[in-house]
């Protein structure tokens, strides 16, 4: 009963939205959480297809999908549903997942099922909508932003936002302590009452910068343009 509450303690620690830890009970991703901890137990047991049936019923019933394989730590947090989570993922304690997040995997080139798929250590944020693939790490601490896809190994603490996902440098004085809503940074701490509309406004910030890099790029290529000298006729 202990540990039961001290998960649901840790679950509203990170969300602002539930008012008791009875309103936590009712979220998909506690129950998709406590159906894979059966499905695992089954798993290991090489009682497969008993093990399928509860993944399959708890993805009908949470829409979230996790492989009966996967090993998961304690105070997982899925933070709403359809996200998707692979056999050979390893995932540590206090990682928090946001909504249509996918650990996947890659074919191995031998034909032969090894570790296709990544290992989240400790206190690791996804954001909303966030790709790791493959047989990769994510370091302990680090924040992976809302859409970016990774496929290379994340060192602790790093912050990896795009397409490839790339870390972001932080200025050291702003940097948030403890829990970071959408594993997304802003030039502002997040206020938990108001995150959602901070990660919009943070998505606006980054397409600003880019549009801005791209203006400079054409202004500085046309510049260029004008500045190569006429060649001579003969």
């Amino acid at each position: 009963m202990a540990g039961l509450l001290a998960y649901l303690d840790s679950i509203k620690a990170r969300d602002p939205a539930p008012r008791s830890r009875m309103e936590v009970l009712l979220y998909p991703g506690v129950w998709a959480f406590a159906y894979h901890r059966l499905a695992h137990r089954l798993f290991r047991m090489r009682l497969y297809f008993l093990a399928r049936w509860v993944n399959h019923w708890s993805r009908f019933v949470t829409a979230i999908d996790i492989h009966p394989g996967a090993q998961i730590g304690r105070h997982l947090f899925i933070d709403h549903g359809f996200s998707v989570i692979g056999e050979t993922a390893v995932i540590g304690d206090n990682v928090t997942i946001y909504q249509n997040v996918t650990l996947g995997g890659t074919n191995p080139a031998n034909g032969v099922a090894g570790k296709r798929h990544p290992t989240i250590e400790d206190d690791v944020v996804i954001g909303s909508g966030a790709q790791i693939l493959g047989p990769i790490t994510v370091g302990k601490g680090a924040r992976i932003g809302a859409n970016a896809v990774v496929t290379k190994d994340v060192p602790p603490g790093a912050v990896m936002v795009g397409i490839p996902a790339r870390a972001q440098l932080m200025d050291a004085k702003k940097k948030p302590e403890g829990f970071m809503p959408y594993g997304t940074p802003c030039s502002e701490v997040f206020d938990p009452a108001t995150q959602k509309l901070e990660l919009m406004r943070c998505e606006l910030e980054q397409m600003h910068k880019q549009i801005d890099a791209l203006i400079a790029e054409r202004d500085a290529r046309a510049q260029h343009d004008t500045e190569e000298p006429e060649s001579d006729c003969a």
